[in-house]
């Protein structure tokens, strides 16, 4: 057996499906990209029957990926997977993953017998290969399926041409040593189980999913889904960089390889923290802001003798530059770029120019420009064809009087000017971006945190709204705290009018009601 593990990322479909993490036709396109560039060997782009966005989005990807094979999610019924190739098919290596839930739970959702759902399986995946060559079938809560009928149903899948048979822990339910356990049963009870590649497809409920993947390969799979950030729904995928470093890291121990190049993981987790709205925490591994921080005082002794004594590996190894250039408003647009470089971002003149002009308002405000501070600049750069931009905006505050806000507002090209008040700076400013633009959005969460130190910190604000079911993310940063808040919440808004379009475009929710339960 090979021990060649391929990685099959699925951020754009999976990792898209968490509350909140909308992101737009372009910045799919761009994430799809950076995977491609990073080595990764299959791209889940989406799930083309969901929407017009969706397909489009994925038949994009296809024609652009150069290196990647580009995949199409599919329910169990022809329409769905009609759809799905009629998006992939331009890929220079397409793949329909088609899937259905077999255990007990999900059987009696479209009310199938047993024999029932064995021939749909039968059909479909037949249908799916009768298209495309790369057939990848899951067999959806498999970890809570009964044995005997799991193997029955990928023994027929694999019949029918399934070339990927996927094997995925839904609900995180499952522990390592079941993880292995089950993917070494079915490669040793089903016929033709060594003509196909078992892939696993953890969730992250019990915090297990990057250990129950790697006890899947030990236990004979050969592809690993997975997501950057480990972005997923509830608690999440397992974390592409997670599995990626441990198998470089431990390979003396799990001696597989994968073709990823582990020097662009920060720079494309930083985007897809940035585009989806979710921050990584400070202590998640390997791309957390703390992951290569050390403040006790042993740990700071130890690594200024031996790196080695507290590090097992090197901040270069994942794309974390070990220079520190300082940055000011003496800074030119050479020194912006050099420094934007290191930190993973490449831009064209135009648009470093337009950071260049936010980066010297900055830096007219603060004495120096830390890394964070940059990277907190590159998130909240808007997007031109926002509906809503924020124009101006001037607050009253303190223990005398009422707390008003005064704002002019771009809305859809109009520029609209309010002024109001509210319960504090914040409310008032809120109010503000509601009048001038109303709408029906329930605030959720708002969240404040320092970028850096000291008095003249940014300040990033995270906002989270719901409309109808629809929920969406906005994220900004400023020196100002209150100007940092409007943005972000006017960035919430803007996520959520895209929401509306991709819906009004669209589809039935009732009829996509798997993508819910995700796979």
């Amino acid at each position: 057996m090979t021990n060649h593990v391929l990685i099959f990322d699925t951020t754009l479909r999976d990792g898209e499906q968490s509350p909140g993490a909308t992101m737009t036709h372009a910045e799919k396109l761009e994430i799809a990209s950076l995977l491609d560039e990073m080595g990764v060997d299959i791209i889940e782009a989406g799930f083309p029957i969901a929407s017009e966005g969706d397909f489009n989005a994925v038949s994009e990807i296809a024609k652009n990926a150069v290196n990647s094979t580009i995949c199409g999610l599919s329910r169990a019924n022809f329409k769905d997977i009609d759809r799905c190739w009629e998006a992939v098919k331009h890929a220079k290596s397409p793949r329909i993953h088609t899937f259905i839930g077999t255990s007990p739970l999900h059987r009696a959702i479209p009310n199938l017998t047993q024999d029932e759902m064995a021939e749909r399986i039968h059909d479909c995946v037949t249908h799916a290969r009768n298209l495309c060559d790369n057939v990848q079938w899951s067999s959806m809560d498999a970890t809570r399926t009964e044995e005997d009928y799991l193997c029955r149903t990928v023994e027929i899948a694999i019949k029918a041409g399934a070339t990927t048979i996927n094997i995925p822990d839904t609900v995180g339910y499952t522990a390592p040593r079941e993880s292995a356990d089950l993917i070494k049963m079915l490669i040793e009870r089903v016929p033709g189980a060594d003509e196909v590649i078992f892939a696993t497809h953890c969730h992250n409920d019990l915090g297990m999913a990057t250990a129950n993947s790697l006890a899947a390969v030990e236990g004979g799979a050969r592809q690993i889904e997975c997501t950057i950030n480990g972005l997923g729904e509830r608690a999440g995928n397992t974390a592409l960089e997670e599995v990626v470093m441990a198998m470089k890291v431990r390979h003396d121990i799990m001696p597989y390889q994968t073709k990823i190049d582990t020097t662009k993981i920060m720079n494309i987790s930083r985007r897809v923290a940035t585009v989806s709205g979710f921050n990584v925490q400070f202590n998640k591994a390997i791309v957390g802001k703390n992951a290569f921080a050390h403040e006790s005082g042993i740990h700071q002794d130890g690594m200024l003798k031996n790196a080695e004594t507290f590090e097992i590996m090197r901040p270069a190894d994942v794309g974390l530059s070990e220079t520190s250039l300082v940055m000011g408003k003496h800074s030119g647009r050479a020194a912006l770029r050099s420094k934007l470089e290191e930190l993973g971002f490449t831009l064209g003149d135009n648009e470093l120019m337009d950071v260049f002009v936010r980066f010297k308002e900055l830096a007219d405000r603060k004495k120096e420009v830390f890394e964070d501070d940059l990277i907190a600049l590159m998130r909240t750069n808007d997007a031109e064809d926002d509906h809503l931009r924020l124009k101006s905006l001037t607050v009253v505050c303190g223990t005398e009087g009422p707390q008003t806000a005064e704002m002019t507002m771009t809305v859809g090209g109009e520029d609209k000017s309010i002024k109001t008040t509210g319960d504090g700076p914040v409310d008032a400013a809120f109010s503000a971006v509601k009048a001038l633009f109303p709408h029906a959005a329930r605030l959720q969460l708002y969240q404040v945190h320092a970028v850096t130190e000291g008095t003249d910190a940014q300040a990033t604000v995270s906002v989270r709204m719901e409309e109808e079911g629809r929920i969406a993310t906005g994220q900004s940063a400023d020196t100002d705290t209150v100007v940092a808040s409007a943005k972000a919440y006017i960035n919430a808004l803007n996520r959520l009018i895209v929401r509306r379009a991709q819906t009004d475009v669209g589809y039935d929710e009732k009829a996509v009601s798997y993508k819910d339960a995700g796979e």
